[in-house]
């Protein structure tokens, strides 16, 4: 498989990671996944928008323009051809010796990028069907806001409710729902959508934003607000959302039902209108070519 190291594209077996690069050694780096759908990427520049925020809260200074960059990745997708997937790619602060913990000088030590394309496809049977999730503490940073490649946290979140025998982590801090373990989090109560506002403790998911516009559209109310345990077990329906998974019902927390057990109807009007979106901005970007 080809993969994009920083302007050249080359087979994955000759990409190299140096022992000292930071993202290895201090996980000192950003990333981001775009969704791709019959060879167009979906709200890339989005992506590219917020892939800058999180390089400026971690003080990185990257070595591309958002142009550069998007030419990188779409001459890595018609490289590689892949119809239906998802690009992933990450910056590093690069490579640094001696290895130490401070932020070496940016005019010296300059960013490694890496991107790659993965085929992926919609996930219908677990959109018709639904997932169990279980509550789990939510222990990680206080920057969940940024893109970090640093993951642990999620990766020890999901973990657990996999112990447990479900499918998805909810996070909760303080009482309070925060998101699932790589997915903003929803809930329906009397046809009114909430979910926890955008700041550091969750991440502002571009599925999210698309969201925000198809219930404005919809007719559908939406409240930012956090919401508790208590209150989610009492909703009438739950999902989670993401670039890739796109919206998937929640059906069941810790073998409690949500609503009825079943994926609600607010759910399935998002989710149709979510996969209307795609369809349209597909066929306009066929048209544009």
């Amino acid at each position: 498989m080809k993969v994009l190291w920083n302007e050249q594209i080359i087979d994955e077996s000759k990409v190299k990671i140096d022992l000292e690069d930071r993202g290895y050694q201090f996980g000192d780096g950003i990333y981001e996944v775009i969704r791709i759908y019959d060879g167009c990427m979906y709200m890339e520049k989005e992506h590219l928008d917020r892939f800058w925020e999180s390089a400026q809260k971690i003080r990185m200074t990257l070595p591309f323009t958002q142009v550069e960059l998007s030419q990188r990745l779409h001459r890595l997708a018609n490289e590689v051809g892949i119809e239906n997937g998802r690009i992933y790619f990450q910056v590093t602060r690069g490579v640094a010796k001696p290895r130490l913990h401070d932020f070496p000088d940016s005019a010296v030590v300059q960013p490694v990028l890496l991107a790659d394309i993965q085929p992926v496809s919609r996930p219908s049977v677990k959109q018709n069907l639904g997932i169990r999730a279980g509550f789990v503490e939510d222990r990680r940073w206080l920057h969940c806001d940024i893109k970090s490649i640093s993951l642990l946290g999620n990766l020890l979140a999901l973990d657990e409710a996999k112990q447990k025998g479900f499918e998805e982590a909810v996070l909760l801090r303080e009482g309070f729902v925060t998101e699932a373990s790589a997915s903003n989090l929803w809930m329906v109560k009397d046809g009114i959508l909430y979910t926890h506002p955008d700041g550091q403790l969750i991440l502002p998911g571009i599925t999210k934003m698309k969201i925000r516009e198809l219930t404005k559209a919809l007719g559908i109310e939406v409240k930012e607000v956090a919401f508790t345990k208590k209150e989610l077990l009492a909703a009438d329906e739950c999902f989670k959302t993401s670039s890739v998974a796109e919206i998937v019902p929640i059906i069941e927390i810790d073998k409690q039902k949500i609503g009825d057990g079943m994926p609600g109807k607010v759910t399935k009007r998002i989710l149709k209108a979510y996969i209307e979106a795609i369809n349209l901005f597909v066929q306009a970007h066929r048209n544009e070519k």
